[in-house]
């Protein structure tokens, strides 16, 4: 059954459904657009490396890069590029993996029904060979050796190396030359089994549509197709690093002009579940707000003291099993750079305090991103936080963040902070 949320204020509706093979769909008609952009995701990213493959019982360690490189092969068939297909019906198309995440996505102005046929036929028809698989080798292997040349890849990877030590978290999410290398057609198919099941799996639609046809559409679709019983996935948990574990300070050379320096800090507290994990989430990132956006007093004085420029920025990500922040840019003073960030981080709940004035202001900034991103079929798409946060929409996240106050921000950034671990990783001319 087709269930509808309705969110009056913003106008706008969330039609969603769980189909009888499991497959989470959500719909979200936007009227007087003529783009419509769809994604389709499986829960199964880099991190997954080690786990129970389907319809076996023993824990199996495959190589790193699997999950990217099988987001490679699926669109590569038998007698046909699932991109020349798209291409034919007017579609531009895509995909991409994460930590935690793979997804695969489209973007057209007409034929949404073809396309999302395409779109579902080519995830759930996997083809791999050995002369295939081995072609990719070489593919991927260039892709690898070009982000090892990359400085900022290299400054933000070494970073997460540092703070996730034992986890593989700090794994380049494409692997290794090396660890590709090893890397099979029946790997691919027993990570393929496992993972993307549709019950494992969602389907997200934003644009001009009709949510009935469109969702008649994708029910005909799924009909038409076997799919193998629901089981339960078994990931096996890597060992927990302890805050003794992490590496405080690394330098290291490359060819870069000038200095890059990244500080990172791992939360060693307990995100919580579902809505209140997000609100969390929001709560962390505006206190960020609060100490470095560009019209914060620390930013303006580091400024006009040339310790950062225009090249600085900061984030926060909470992936499952793991949250942390990085603090990064180019600087002539790296020490100073450094020892500045780390200081103001320190001293943050008594910085924070004072800038109370500040936070109806950056909150409602960080209103103005969100409903900016409501006004693109690919923002509302690509903020859907799927079983991270209970199935929260972009629309969930602006209601949460609008209620916020900063007694629950003050409460979030105690217990990231206080448990925090820190980092740095500097590159060297």
């Amino acid at each position: 059954m087709l269930s509808k949320k309705n969110y009056e204020r913003l106008g706008e509706t969330v039609y969603q459904t769980t189909l009888t093979n499991g497959l989470k769909v959500l719909m979200v008609p936007k009227a007087g657009f003529h783009k419509t952009f769809a994604i389709m995701t499986t829960n199964y990213g880099a991190m997954d490396n080690e786990f129970v493959p389907r319809g076996q019982k023993e824990v199996v360690r495959f190589p790193d890069g699997i999950a990217h490189f099988l987001e490679h092969k699926l669109f590569e068939k038998q007698d046909h590029d699932a991109f020349d297909l798209f291409g034919k019906y007017g579609a531009s198309a895509n995909a991409f993996t994460g930590f935690t995440q793979t997804s695969y996505l489209f973007a057209t102005t007409s034929h949404l029904k073809e396309n999302l046929e395409i779109l579902l036929d080519f995830v759930q028809d996997p083809y791999f060979t050995a002369a295939t698989v081995n072609k990719e080798k070489g593919i991927i292997g260039q892709e690898i050796q070009m982000y090892d040349d990359d400085p900022g890849w290299q400054s933000y990877f070494g970073m997460i190396g540092q703070l996730y030590p034992k986890e593989p978290l700090h794994i380049d999410i494409a692997g290794t030359v090396d660890s590709i290398d090893r890397i099979t057609a029946d790997d691919l198919y027993a990570a393929y089994q496992t993972f993307y099941h549709p019950s494992n799996m969602s389907l997200i639609v934003v644009g001009q549509l009709d949510p009935d046809q469109t969702l008649a559409w994708i029910t005909a679709n799924q009909e038409g197709k076997t799919f193998a019983p629901n089981e339960p996935i078994t990931r096996i948990p890597s060992p927990q690093a302890s805050p003794a574990d992490i590496v405080a300070q690394t330098t290291r050379q490359l060819t870069v002009s000038r200095p890059k320096v990244s500080i990172g800090l791992r939360g060693f507290d307990n995100v919580p579940a579902g809505f209140a994990g997000l609100q969390y989430s929001i709560a962390v990132s505006l206190m960020f707000d609060l100490l470095f956006n560009d019209t914060s007093d620390n930013y303006l004085r580091l400024y006009d003291a040339n310790v950062i420029d225009d090249s600085f920025g900061y984030d926060f990500q909470v992936q499952r099993g793991a949250h942390f922040a990085q603090l990064a840019g180019d600087t002539d003073q790296p020490e100073q750079f450094a020892s500045e960030l780390s200081a103001i981080l320190t001293d943050a709940p008594a910085q924070l305090r004072a800038a109370q004035p500040q936070f109806d202001l950056v909150k409602r900034e960080a209103v103005g991103r969100i409903v900016g991103a409501i006004n693109s079929v690919e923002g509302i798409a690509n903020q859907y936080d799927g079983p991270l946060f209970d199935g929260a929409t972009i629309f969930d996240e602006l209601a949460i963040l609008e209620a916020l106050s900063f007694d629950e921000l003050l409460a979030a950034a105690h217990d990231f902070l206080a448990q925090a671990k820190q980092t740095v990783y500097t590159i060297l001319p």
